[in-house]
Order: C-alpha cells, then sequence, then structure tokens
C-alpha cells in the first residue's frame, strides 16, 4: 500500500516539528514548507495525499492560498488551522475549498482523526463516481463466445488481472483490446482509481508528449498556464497506451522511466515527478520486427511485454460470430430506445461468412447501420452491406447496396434524427459526431430538423 503524503504548511517551527514526529509515527510522510509560496511548489510537485495549512502565513492567508491548490487539484483533501477561529471565517474557508476547519491549538489525535475522516470521504467519492462511470460505461464482455481462443484469452486475462505489471495487449484493429483494457482495470486492484487512455498514433510528437507528460508555464509559445498530463491524471490508477507500436523513439525513453522508476518530467520542468500507474498498452504491429528495424526501443519492448494477451481476430472464432452480434444487437437496441432486434438466419450466415477485415468494430458498425436503414426489428441479410475486402457473399443486390456514399450517409442521419424526435444532440451522440459537425452536415445535405428530406435547418438551428 502506498504511504500517504502530508504537506503541512505552518511557519511555526515548533509546531511544525510536533506535527511532523506525530504523523510520520502514524505511517505518514511529511513534507513541510513555512510560507504559501513554498506550500504552494511542494504541492504542486508532489501531490500530497492531504494538506494541513495555517490560515495565516507570512505571505498570505489559506484563503489567497486555496484557491491557487484547487486550481491543481480538486479532490485533495485540506484542512485549515487557525489561532483565531470564527463561523464567517470557517464558511469562508469552505467556500474557498477546504474540507475541514479547526481551531488552535488542536491536540495531535484530534488532528489524525480530522485527516483520516477527510481521507476517508475522499475515497467513498472516489468509489462512488467509479461505480456512477463503471454503470454508465456498461463495457461489453471481452469474452463473448466458446470458442477456444476466447476461452484461452479469458483464463489468461483473469490470472493477470490482479497484478500491476504491465500488459502488453496484442491483436488486429477493431478485435477488442479497448475493451479488454476496461475489463482488466476494473477486474484489479486499482478498479476504483481512474483509467486514462491516449491512442498514440492519433497525435503529433509534439502534442503527445504534452499530452502524456503535462507541461511547465513557459515552456513554450502559447505555455500561459500548468498543465498536468495523463500520466500524472492516471496516479494510482491505469494508464492505456493504444498503438504503442506508433509511439515516437524520442519518446520512448521516457515512457521506460515512468514503467521502471514510475517517474516523469513535465515538458519544461528541471525536476521528475513521482507517480503510481499501472499500464497496460496494445498494438496491431509486429512490435519484435521493429525492433530489429530500430524503431522500437528493446529494453521498453521488453518491459512492456512480460505479459502479453492475443486478442483473436474474429475470423479465427467463427462459433462466436452469432452470440456476438445478438450481443451487439441488444445493446443497439437499449441505446435506441428500441424493442429487442432479431438476427435472421440468412443474416447469421452472411455474418459467418464474412472475414472481418475490421474484426468487432467493423461488426457494430454494420450492424448498427443495417438497424439504421433497414428494420428497427429484425436484421435480414438484405440489410447487411461489407466492406469489400472481406469478400461477402454473393447475393442479390439491394437497395442499400447500389446506393452512393452520400445517400446512405444521408439516410443514417434521418434514421438518427427520427429515433431521436427530431433533436439534434441525441442524434449527433448516437452518430459519435459532435452536435456542431451534424448541424454542418444537415445544412450541406438540406436536411431539415423534424422534416427529413426538407429544406436546410435555419441559422437559429445551425447554433450549437
Amino acid at each position: 500500500m502506498t504511504t500517504p503524503r502530508l504537506l503541512l504548511i505552518e511557519d511555526d517551527p515548533v509546531i511544525r516539528f510536533a506535527v511532523r514526529d506525530f504523523m510520520e509515527a502514524n505511517g505518514f510522510a511529511v513534507s513541510e514548507a513555512g510560507t504559501a509560496a513554498d506550500g504552494e511548489r511542494i504541492f504542486d510537485r508532489e501531490r500530497p495525499t492531504v494538506v494541513v495549512t495555517d490560515y495565516k502565513l507570512p505571505d498570505a492567508t489559506a484563503l489567497d492560498l486555496l484557491p491557487r491548490l484547487r486550481a491543481t487539484s480538486a479532490t485533495t483533501p485540506i484542512i485549515v488551522l487557525t489561532g483565531h477561529g470564527s463561523v464567517e471565517l470557517a464558511v469562508q474557508a469552505m467556500r474557498e475549498g477546504a474540507d475541514d476547519f479547526l481551531t488552535k491549538p488542536v491536540s495531535l489525535p484530534t488532528l489524525r482523526v480530522v485527516i483520516d475522516r477527510a481521507l476517508e470521504r475522499q475515497r467513498d467519492k472516489q468509489a462512488r463516481l467509479a461505480r456512477q462511470l463503471r454503470r454508465e460505461r456498461s463495457p461489453l464482455d471481452p469474452f463473448v463466445g466458446t470458442s477456444a481462443a476466447i476461452q484461452r484469452l479469458r483464463d489468461q486475462a483473469a490470472r493477470v488481472a490482479e497484478t500491476d505489471r504491465p500488459v502488453l495487449l496484442l491483436g488486429e484493429t477493431g478485435s477488442g483490446k479497448g475493451v479488454l483494457t476496461r475489463w482488466l482495470h476494473e477486474q484489479g486492484t486499482r478498479r476504483d482509481e481512474p483509467i486514462v487512455d491516449l491512442n498514440c498514433a492519433s497525435l503529433p510528437r509534439e502534442l503527445l508528449e504534452s499530452e502524456l507528460f503535462g507541461y511547465e508555464r513557459g515552456a513554450f509559445t502559447g505555455a500561459v498556464t500548468t498543465k498536468m498530463g495523463l500520466v500524472e491524471l492516471a496516479n494510482r490508477g491505469t494508464l492505456f497506451l493504444d498503438e504503442i507500436g506508433d509511439l515516437e523513439l524520442s519518446l520512448q525513453p521516457k515512457l521506460l522511466k515512468v514503467v521502471e522508476d514510475q517517474a516523469f518530467r513535465r515538458v519544461g520542468a528541471v525536476k521528475d515527478r513521482q507517480v503510481n500507474v499501472r499500464l497496460i498498452a496494445a498494438t496491431h504491429q509486429d512490435l519484435p520486427n521493429l525492433v530489429s528495424e530500430g524503431r522500437f526501443r528493446s529494453d521498453l519492448y521488453f518491459r512492456i511485454s512480460t505479459l502479453p494477451l492475443h486478442v483473436p481476430a474474429l475470423r479465427d472464432r467463427v462459433e462466436d460470430i452469432a452470440p456476438l452480434a445478438r450481443r451487439l444487437l441488444d445493446r443497439l437496441a437499449h441505446d435506441l430506445g428500441s424493442p429487442r432486434i432479431e438476427l435472421a438466419a440468412d443474416a447469421q450466415r452472411a455474418l459467418e461468412a464474412y472475414r472481418w477485415p475490421g474484426n468487432i468494430r467493423e461488426m457494430r458498425n454494420v450492424l448498427e447501420r443495417a438497424v439504421l436503414l433497414g428494420s428497427r426489428h429484425e436484421v435480414r441479410a438484405s440489410d447487411l452491406s461489407f466492406d469489400v475486402r472481406g469478400r461477402a457473399p454473393a447475393a442479390a443486390p439491394s437497395e442499400s447496396d447500389t446506393l452512393t456514399l452520400e445517400e446512405v450517409q444521408r439516410r443514417h442521419i434521418i434514421r438518427a434524427l427520427e429515433l431521436a424526435n427530431g433533436r439534434v444532440d441525441v442524434a449527433a451522440s448516437r452518430l459519435g459526431v459532435p452536435r456542431s459537425t451534424l448541424y454542418q452536415r444537415l445544412k450541406s445535405m438540406q436536411i431539415a430538423v423534424g422534416r427529413p428530406g426538407g429544406a436546410a435547418p435555419s441559422q437559429e438551428q445551425e447554433s450549437p
């Protein structure tokens, strides 16, 4: 278990000594500051578990300090001590972000009780938030099916879920590595802590470095404030790096430092920061081949590949296609507020005959398009439209097979609007696009909100 860290901001050295001696004897690591400025610097650098600060400091009061600390962390418990307590002052301190307010002199056992109570409230709040997020996410079971490949993956994943060692997920694009990552997080000891994810192929090197590690104010043009990176945001939780094979070679030593030393450095900083994260990485690439080509560091590869899990391609588990399709249709019906959507026998045969180059992600898109463009109650083979790379079985062409891409998109949008009762925000959420983007498409396709196929939306409708 990680040692809790207490930051004590107090200008009286006698009080500092007494509190430090008592709290260290009770299992805390204690950092001290005699001024608000020093306290703010230590807080920013160390991210303590809890803060105890005197109200009146040589360079500021707690009312000045609290907003600055809260700008860095909204959740760290902060307890204010004062020799001149009043109800008005206590209320004001609470409004500025204090978790508790004690009047001096305060006994050390009482202070310990107040600290424990604040930490317990924080843990309860984080646990409730984590449970709420898990309920809202309702992730897809990564082990739907009975194939030998998926059973083997289930057994292996169960063994590594409880560890804190790095895990490397291998498999084709769309095969379910992200879903498996969330399952591993929620089955592990960090389930009530944050999970933070980043696709390493989605950002250029300059943005990727600052996104991962954060930056100090003034580190580069435009860095007008200090920013926490994803590594720091994942503290005590899980950091998921998708497509790690695309991580820039120059950034790989910095990630290795996180894995080996649990330390990192913000862009523009001169000192390391400690962090406690579990890394889960994923890729569809052949990392040993990248190592041999000099495009991926061998030391990083060996550190992240201790526990490799291979997620099978959908075409290698054909017997799982039907139950997985039914599960996806059940989720789609729930999202659309529709009754159960059935899978016709001819549609099942077509799904099983297709090779699925995009795997589960492609199947979800195919089924969603079939539901939105066809019947809301049953998916038939004629409703399915496949990517030609998957060599779908020959069949009599349906209307959807002969439509242009623009017309397919138009019908897709119209059906989403119908299911959302004309609410653009709901339709945009179901389509997975920003509301402003959907408004632009409505205008370009001459679709009026509430009257599919009519005139373009008015200026008032366009405003998101």
